[in-house]
C-alpha cells in the first residue's frame, strides 16, 4: 500500500457483563506462545540507559506494575521482524474491573531509537487504524515512514484487544477457523472475551504499556481508528498525556449509523471530485464527461456486475460491491489512484476485464495484509466495533438507516447500506453511542485531518479537536485528496515531527496545501485512459 496508512475502514460500518469461563479464556491466552516466539536477545550495538517511571496505573496489583518487567527478544514471528526488532508479552487483566481475576497477554514490537541515549525522549506507540490491524506485524510493514523519528523515540507497537496475539477473536466455522461466520459463531467460540475486546479496554492497557516502558507519559502516534483509541487514552488519563498525534481522525460524535452516512458522502465526493478530473484531464475518459454521467455509466455498471460478475484473474470474479470497494481503495490513495482507477475501469467497462481493478485493490491493501492476517481481521474489526457501540436498533430503525445510506451515494450507498445491520444481533452490549474524548488538562494533542478525506471525513477532525476540548485539541488541516496525509504532505510532516521531537504544536488554524490546493492536481498533459500521453490540451 502506497498510502500514508492502513485504512481505518473501507468496508461499512468498520471504522472506527458475563460470566467469565476459565478454560476458554486461557485457552485463547495460550495461543500467543504458538504465534509469537522470541529468540536469545542479540548483542546491544551501544550501551544503553533503560527509562523508568514512577507513575503505575492506579487501582492495579503490583504485580502487574512494580512487580512486573518486559523481557525484550529478538522475534522469531512475523518473518518480516526477524531482524532489527525485539517482541515482549505484558500481563494485563482480562477485566481491570476485577484485576485480580483472568489475566492475557499483550504482545509488543520494538525499533530501538538510533540516537545517543541523552536525546532519547522516550517510547512512540503506534496503531495503524483497523480496528483489527496487528501493531506486532505494521511495525516492519510502514517502519519506512517512521524512521525518522528512530533518533528520539523507540518505535513501539502491539496487537490491541482481540487482534493478532493478544486474545484472538474467533468467529469461524469451528474454533480454530480464523474467518467470520457471523456474531453467533462469536459468541460460540470467543464469548467470553467479547465484552473485554473494546477501545476502553485497550486504552488501559496503554496506560499500562506505558508504565512498563518507562515513560512518565504516554507518547503516540493513532491512524484512522487509532485516533479514536488515542482520544479515548486520553480522556480516561489526561495527566499522562504526553504528546499524541490523531492523523486522519474519526469522528466522536457520531453514532455508528451517523457514521456510515458521512463516510458514504465523503467517499461519493471524491469519486466526484475524480471523475471530473478524469473529464478534463484524461482522453476517453471511462466515466464520461463528469460526476453525474460517471453515476449513471456506474450504475449501469453495477446492475451487469451484479448480474454477472467479472472476471478478475486467479480464479476470482468481481461483483458489484467489489466494483464499489475497488473503487474506494483507489480513492484512499488520493491523485496517485486516480491514473490506474481510470486506466482499471477503462478495462472493465470496454472489455469485461476486472484483473487491473481487483489487482489494483489487492496492491492498494498490500500493506494493510501484511499487517494482519487475512482472514481474523474481520472478526477482530467487527468484535472491537459492537463492543464500541450500543446502537442496537430494531428492523424499522434498521431499514429507514439502510435507505438513508443508498440515497447518501448513487456509486457506494448499496455496497455501504449494508454496514447498517453490523451490530444489531451482536451478543451482547455495547459500551456507548458515542466516544467520550473530553481531556480537560491534558497537555495539547494534535489532530490532523485531510479536507479530501474519503474514509475518515475532515469534519470528524474538526469535532475531534474540539470535543477533546479547550486548549487541547489542536487541529492541523490538510488541503490534500486521500486517506492520510502523512508523511506523503511535506508540510504536515514538518509539523508532526517538530511536535514529536519538542512538543511545539503548529499555530492555531495551520493549513498545509497539498493536491486540493491545485486545481490541476499537478498533472502535465492530458493522458489516455490507456496511462499514455495523449496530444491535446
Amino acid at each position: 500500500m502506497s498510502d500514508a496508512h492502513p485504512i481505518g475502514s473501507r468496508r461499512p460500518g468498520l471504522w472506527a457483563g458475563v460470566c467469565i469461563v476459565a478454560g476458554v479464556v486461557l485457552a485463547a491466552v495460550g495461543a500467543v506462545g504458538g504465534w509469537l516466539q522470541h529468540d536469545a536477545p542479540g548483542p546491544s550495538a551501544q550501551p544503553r540507559t533503560e527509562l523508568t517511571a514512577d507513575n503505575p496505573p492506579a487501582g492495579l496489583p503490583t504485580a502487574f506494575t512494580t512487580g512486573q518487567h518486559l523481557h525484550w527478544s529478538g522475534c522469531i514471528s512475523p518473518p518480516a521482524a526477524r531482524t532489527g526488532y525485539d517482541c515482549a508479552t505484558m500481563k494485563a487483566p482480562l477485566d481491570y474491573q476485577k484485576p485480580d481475576g483472568q489475566t492475557i497477554d499483550v504482545a509488543l514490537i520494538r525499533r530501538k531509537a538510533t540516537g545517543p541515549n541523552g536525546r532519547r525522549i522516550g517510547s512512540l506507540v503506534l496503531n495503524f487504524g483497523g480496528p483489527g490491524v496487528s501493531g506486532v506485524r505494521g511495525l516492519p510493514a510502514f517502519l519506512d515512514q517512521y524512521r525518522p523519528l528512530l533518533d528520539r523515540y523507540d518505535l513501539v507497537s502491539f496487537d490491541p484487544r482481540g487482534v493478532g496475539a493478544t486474545i484472538p477473536v474467533r468467529c469461524g466455522k469451528t474454533a480454530d477457523d480464523t474467518g467470520y461466520d457471523g456474531a453467533d459463531a462469536c459468541a460460540e467460540h470467543s464469548g467470553p472475551l467479547l465484552a473485554y475486546v473494546g477501545t476502553s479496554h485497550t486504552a488501559r492497557d496503554l496506560d499500562l504499556m506505558r508504565y512498563l516502558l518507562g515513560d512518565e507519559r504516554l507518547h503516540y502516534f493513532g491512524v484512522s481508528y487509532g485516533t479514536a483509541l488515542g482520544a479515548v487514552y486520553a480522556h480516561l488519563y489526561p495527566s499522562h498525556v504526553g504528546r499524541l498525534v490523531l492523523e486522519a481522525s474519526v469522528d466522536p460524535t457520531e453514532d455508528l449509523a451517523q457514521k456510515q452516512v458521512s463516510q458514504v458522502k465523503a467517499v461519493q465526493a471524491a469519486f466526484d471530485r475524480f471523475a471530473a478530473h478524469c473529464a478534463a484531464r484524461i482522453r476517453h475518459c471511462p466515466t464520461g464527461d463528469g460526476p453525474d454521467q460517471a453515476a449513471r455509466r456506474m450504475a449501469r455498471l453495477a446492475d451487469r456486475l451484479e448480474k454477472k460478475p467479472a472476471p478478475a484473474g486467479a480464479g476470482k470474479n468481481l461483483d458489484a460491491d467489489d466494483l464499489a470497494y475497488a473503487v474506494s481503495d483507489h480513492l484512499d490513495l488520493g491523485t496517485d489512484g486516480w491514473a490506474p482507477l481510470a486506466r482499471a475501469l477503462a478495462a472493465l467497462i470496454d472489455h469485461n476485464d476486472g484483473r487491473l481493478l481487483s489487482k489494483g485493490a489487492d496492491d492498494v491493501g498490500s500493506a494493510d495484509r501484511a499487517a494482519t492476517s487475512p482472514d481474523d481481521s474481520r472478526a477482530a474489526q467487527i468484535a472491537v466495533t459492537c463492543a464500541d457501540s450500543s446502537l442496537r436498533p430494531g428492523f424499522e430503525r434498521l431499514e429507514r438507516d439502510e435507505a438513508r445510506v443508498k440515497a447518501a451515494s448513487p456509486v457506494f450507498g448499496a455496497a455501504w447500506s449494508t454496514g447498517v445491520y453490523l451490530c444489531y444481533d451482536w451478543p451482547f452490549d455495547g459500551e456507548r453511542a458515542t466516544l467520550r474524548v473530553n481531556a480537560d488538562g491534558a497537555a495539547p494533542v494534535l489532530v490532523v485531518g485531510g479536507t479530501g478525506d474519503p474514509t475518515t471525513p475532515y469534519l470528524g477532525a474538526r469535532r475531534m479537536a474540539g470535543a477533546l476540548g479547550d486548549g487541547v485539541g489542536v487541529l492541523l488541516t490538510a488541503e490534500e485528496e486521500g486517506h492520510g496525509t502523512y508523511p506523503q504532505n511535506r508540510c504536515v510532516t514538518e509539523r508532526v515531527d517538530r511536535y514529536l521531537r519538542t512538543g511545539r504544536t503548529p499555530a492555531p488554524g495551520t493549513v498545509c496545501r497539498g493536491s486540493m490546493s491545485q486545481g490541476s492536481y499537478g498533472s502535465a498533459g492530458r493522458l489516455s485512459a490507456h496511462g499514455s500521453p495523449a496530444s491535446g490540451g
